[in-house]
């Protein structure tokens, strides 16, 4: 990879040679349309089942999901997402289907670009901040036709393409094998998970409502965008790190404490059920967190069992507006009882596993962030 980098050089990039074209020019627009009800297709994709800043669809529907004229798209085109441009959805489609009418469908022109270079155009910072730019609309903006059409963008000669489309599908190449490694790494997690916690009638287990209590988070009387203070922790918060909102010391009697040793639940929302554990600061009024009153258990060790449960647990969430947590459908949840020189045997391997996680997360993160740079270097 690196000497395929050096050898076309892309921070020296001579685009003497390079061509200026319309994009009517570089891609047409397929507006042949399918009514979900009358067609034998089976595949629909839908702008939700687009991820930001990926070239490839992960997620597909079926056209039973949905009603009105939708876009036909063949193997090979682009779907690209014509409301909310900055969301940044673009991805090649690898299906005979149907697509969803707010979007774009595109097909490159083989005589101006190379079309395995195309994918890598829509997703360059040039194309896209030009589709923001040109977007209408306050709520939902939207980019048309009329006005993408003309927008002129700087090509280089097709033979130059060809090179270029070859490094950056050889660094995509590299993230999906990435992305299989750390899926591998996640089905052990699972697997150890089912292992170690599979519900045999026969084991011993304690219900967990005589092994911890459960306390709720609190809004502080007072919230502040920054300055001295500690985080409110929102699960935004302790998913990325990023503070939104600073509770300052005169506010911390009103507020509850957690640290970082802390298990918590999402308490209402969407995701309620879900499990994290906390950082350095006061907890947010939509989780709440566990408290372990047994010594005969470790925190980790209920951590990771409540893993396990977290899809059990969501789907008993009560409410239908703001699903949230019935607290007594935890506390009546039963724990296997195992020896504590067997549950820090069980904690150290799903250290294991979360460290390798950890690590290949990272890998991910760095080859994305390498590609996009490429990229940019090319557009």
């Amino acid at each position: 990879m690196e000497a395929m980098i050096e050898k076309i050089d892309l921070k020296n990039l001579d685009k003497s040679t390079w061509e200026t074209y319309r994009f009517e020019e570089i891609a047409n627009k397929i507006s042949e349309t399918v009514d979900p009800s009358k067609t034998d297709l089976e595949v629909y994709v839908g702008l939700e089942h687009l991820d930001a800043e990926d070239i490839h669809i992960r997620r597909k529907g079926v056209p039973a999901d949905v009603k009105g004229g939708k876009l036909r798209c063949y193997p090979g085109d682009m779907i690209f997402g014509k409301r909310r441009a900055y969301q940044r959805k673009a991805a090649i489609v690898d299906f005979d289907g149907i697509c969803s009418a707010h979007a774009f469908v595109f097909r490159a022109n083989p005589e101006v670009i190379d079309p395995e270079l195309f994918p890598f155009f829509l997703h360059s910072d040039e194309f896209m901040h030009r589709m923001v730019d040109i977007s209408v609309g306050g709520l939902s903006p939207t980019i048309n036709w009329g006005d993408l059409k003309h927008q002129e963008f700087l090509l280089p000669p097709k033979a130059e393409q060809a090179r270029l489309a070859k490094l950056l599908w050889a660094m995509d190449e590299v993230i999906e094998r990435e992305k299989e490694v750390l899926e591998s790494i996640e089905t052990n997690d699972l697997s150890q998970l089912k292992h170690y916690f599979y519900d045999d009638k026969n084991s011993v287990r304690i219900k967990l409502k005589n092994l911890v209590t459960i306390k709720k988070g609190k809004k502080p009387s007072i919230l502040v965008d920054g300055g001295e203070g500690l985080p409110y922790c929102t699960a935004q918060y302790l998913r990325t790190g990023i503070v939104e909102q600073i509770v300052p010391e005169k506010a911390y009697k009103s507020a509850v404490k957690i640290t970082n040793e802390d298990i918590l639940v999402l308490w209402d929302g969407s995701n309620a059920g879900e499990m994290l554990f906390g950082k350095e600061g006061f907890l947010a009024s939509t989780m709440c967190k566990l408290n372990i009153v047994s010594d005969d258990f470790l925190q980790d060790f209920i951590f990771h069992f409540l893993r396990f449960k977290t899809n059990d647990i969501k789907r008993a969430t009560v409410g239908s507006a703001i699903p949230h947590v019935d607290p007594g459908m935890i506390e009546n949840i039963g724990i296997p009882k195992l020896d504590l020189k067997i549950q820090k045997e069980v904690i150290s391997i799903f250290e294991s596993i979360n460290s390798n996680k950890a690590i290949m997360s990272e890998n991910i993160s760095s080859s994305q962030t390498l590609l996009k740079s490429l990229i940019k270097q090319v557009f």
